[in-house]
């Protein structure tokens, strides 16, 4: 583990968009600085994914100044989105959880969503992380918060566990799926120079100068088995995770993190094991 390293950064300002991966990032107790503060819901105020359109994989959102997001896809105008005023607040529902959230002021957005995808969904903004949104309380600390993320602050993943999930996939039936690319399965942080799998025993790390708790391992959905490029999905990884990485019930790859103090993280900066 001496020579474990951060090797990228992945930021997705708007939920289920492509990602950005910046040289280095602002961690904060709710997550990187922009991850996931924007998404969108349908009329029941449910929350839109890839898992019921795919089609959110070409879609990329760009950080501006002051946390607005500029959207942009294939075939369509770009749209720049500011952040809204936490003036109105709606009631939305991401998997077990209802939160507040604020909604993109301008029509526009909320159009420009709805026309990508075909169907009326609106765009909306977590205007404070600090109180809106706690972490599951069977795997947090109390004060822990999230962001519009699945369930936790961060996503860490391996290079080398995917190396030996693709080494899997290639011996299987769906081999003709692989390999994949470390897109699919959406992390925050990827870390180089480990063992394949060395994450599960992991319960505190280092990135650079910040420390994060390894909460829980990461279960996995349909949204791994979507190409990230052509929107078309397989059978794999969920095919090879469901024979040799079923933990407590769970497709496992990845493990959530929560940050235990603020400051940067950069590609390159050492990984150490502290627990």
């Amino acid at each position: 583990m001496g020579n474990a390293l951060l090797q990228s950064i992945h930021v997705h300002p708007v939920k289920a968009f492509r990602g950005l991966a910046p040289r280095e990032a602002e961690v904060e107790p709710w997550g990187l600085a922009g991850d996931r503060r924007w998404m969108l819901i349908d009329d029941g105020g449910k929350v839109v994914t890839q898992r019921q359109q795919p089609r959110l994989a070409t879609a990329a959102a760009e950080l501006l100044p002051g946390g607005g997001v500029r959207l942009s896809a294939p075939g369509r105008q770009p749209l720049a989105v500011p952040v809204p005023r936490p003036v109105d607040t709606v009631p939305v529902e991401i998997f077990r959880d209802k939160v507040e959230a604020v909604p993109a002021q301008d029509e526009a957005a909320h159009a420009w969503c709805s026309a990508l995808l075909g169907t009326r969904v609106r765009l909306v903004h977590m205007d404070d992380p600090a109180t809106r949104r706690p972490v599951d309380p069977e795997y947090a600390l109390p004060g822990e918060t999230v962001s519009f993320a699945d369930g936790y602050p961060l996503l860490l993943t391996t290079a080398a566990s995917l190396d030996a999930l693709n080494s899997l996939i290639a011996r299987g039936e769906h081999a003709h799926e692989g390999p994949l690319p470390m897109n699919r399965f959406r992390p925050n942080v990827v870390v180089a120079g480990t063992e394949a799998w060395a994450e599960d025993d992991w319960s505190r790390i280092a990135i650079g100068e910040v420390s994060f708790r390894v909460a829980k391992p990461c279960g996995r959905c349909v949204v791994t088995t979507t190409d990230q490029e052509t929107t078309g999905r397989g059978r794999e990884p969920l095919h090879s995770l469901g024979r040799h990485r079923r933990i407590g019930g769970k497709l496992v790859f990845g493990q959530n993190l929560v940050p235990l103090g603020r400051g940067t993280i950069r590609v390159g900066d050492p990984v150490r094991v502290l627990g």
